[in-house]
């Protein structure tokens, strides 16, 4: 196996101390042998990059979808975000247990063992689904900062919103890894907006209560259409929802955040728990308490129900009742906005990441800074969506989906490469499951797009336009 070393430079990961990581891997060595209720005890302790893939994938594609499932189809649609997660999280447990036990770095590994054409459509499609989702992001981002200012009498145009969106986050991305302390207080107060906003939509359900708990059940039942909603707003929330849950760019980053943490094969068991308790747990609870929130306070209830008649300053309503109208509205665009502009910062650093990973440029250097400037012709999404801020993000989510299928299909070829993995190749019934369940994640999001792409796309693509 090639000797594990750290990645220098990775955005927000310094390198482990060694003495440090001998340590860690030793207490896990001993964790791994505990009964599995001490071990998953000890493991919630300690975290990972479980936890900040949570953090990042709740953005304004998952925000937006889930919204508008709540608002559009009651709790016809809850199950879409737990599946869409389950599959991501099956995909992303193979990714870390090639990682791992490796130690090498994914990009070349895909390039060698499954091909340049699955190399370059990972690579690429972490780069494109950046660039497509920055038009979205500004407008929501935009969008928010207009309701902001007129909340206090203030009239900014979404412009100038756009452009001081932009401004910070050039700066944070270049500056992004460079300072451990600036860094930390940054995504502290981004999983503050972001948990703040959870947290509230917890409290509305807990004040609403359940209405119809047989609705809630049936909610959960996969793969469901609710009655009466016309196939195409319904189909898009579905598939917008199954392409949220796992980003692109959010896949190409991952690995790499493994290896800059040092971590090899004693992690393994950590790093699967994690994607559980710090991945799918978290965004399981945010993604149900929005739907239960908008759908027990701003449930259409209108077949007809199109996305566009829904604003941030509309969806602010489902806190108003509770946390008062000028705090809920405030709470609301607090935290979109926090979202929006984490997420647009994170794929400005991962376009230039993936430029140093390809090209072998420095990370840090100029030529990086550039690459990060890729998608930032995306702050016209302020101005050319501005009425539609929060409806835009579903369909780009869906557009964006389109660019995972090859990536999995890399990973699930490197999964069944003994070149590669060599002894740690799963293998047995357990193993056959784990592969089945990555060909079933792949094949799921691939049939849904495709179908969606040829029975309601061009539909739903007239009247986004139109609107």
């Amino acid at each position: 196996m090639p000797e594990e070393r750290p990645i220098e430079g990775l955005p927000a990961v310094s390198p482990p101390d060694p003495v440090a990581l001998e340590k860690e891997r030793a207490w896990l060595r001993r964790q791994n042998e505990a009964p599995m209720l001490v071990r998953w005890s000890a493991f919630l302790k300690k975290g990972g990059p479980g936890y900040l893939q949570s953090a990042l994938t709740l953005g304004g594609g998952t925000a937006a979808t889930m919204l508008f499932a709540g608002a559009a189809f009651g709790y016809g649609l809850l199950w879409v975000a737990p599946v869409s997660m389950l599959l991501g999280v099956v995909m992303m447990t193979a990714v870390a247990h090639q990682t791992l036990s490796t130690g090498e770095r994914p990009f070349e590994s895909m390039r060698r063992h499954a091909g340049p054409v699955f190399a370059w459509g990972f690579a690429g499609g972490a780069i494109f689904s950046s660039i497509i989702w920055h038009f979205a992001q500004y407008s929501l981002a935009a969008a928010v900062i207009k309701d902001m200012g007129l909340s206090v009498g203030m009239e900014i145009p979404q412009a100038l919103g756009g452009g001081a969106v932009l401004a910070c986050a050039i700066f944070w991305s270049f500056a992004y890894g460079k300072s451990s302390r600036a860094l930390h207080v940054f995504e502290s107060s981004l999983k503050v907006l972001v948990w703040g906003i959870v947290a509230c939509f917890g409290w509305v359900v807990f004040k609403t209560g359940i209405a119809d708990p047989a609705a809630l059940l049936k909610g959960f039942i996969p793969f469901q259409f609710p009655e009466g909603t016309g196939g195409v707003q319904a189909a898009t929330v579905v598939v917008g929802g199954l392409a949220a849950a796992v980003g692109a760019n959010m896949l190409f980053l991952y690995p790499y955040s493994l290896l800059a943490r040092g971590w090899g094969r004693d992690h393994r068991q950590l790093a699967r728990f994690d994607l559980f308790a710090g991945m799918l747990l978290p965004y399981f609870l945010a993604t149900t308490l929005m739907v239960l929130a908008m759908a027990n306070t701003f449930y259409y209830g209108d077949a007809e129900f199109s996305g566009t008649n829904l604003s941030p300053v509309e969806a602010a309503k489902a806190l108003s009742g509770v946390v008062g109208e000028g705090a809920g509205r405030w709470i609301f665009n607090l935290g979109i906005l926090g979202m929006a502009v984490s997420s647009i910062i994170l794929q400005m650093v991962c376009c230039g990441f993936v430029a140093t990973e390809v090209l072998g440029w420095k990370f840090g250097s100029t030529k990086y800074r550039l690459a990060c400037l890729l998608p930032a012709p995306g702050v016209l999404g302020a101005v050319l969506w501005k009425n539609i801020a929060l409806w835009v993000a579903v369909p780009t989510t869906l557009l964006c989906g389109f660019l995972l299928p090859v990536a999995y299909l890399g990973f699930i070829k490197l999964h069944k490469n003994r070149a590669y993995l060599k002894e740690d190749l799963p293998t047995g019934p357990k193993a056959n499951a784990w592969l089945g369940g990555m060909i079933l994640a792949t094949l799921t999001l691939t049939v849904f797009l495709v179908w969606y792409a040829i029975t309601k796309g061009p539909a739903f693509f007239d009247q986004l336009l139109a609107g």
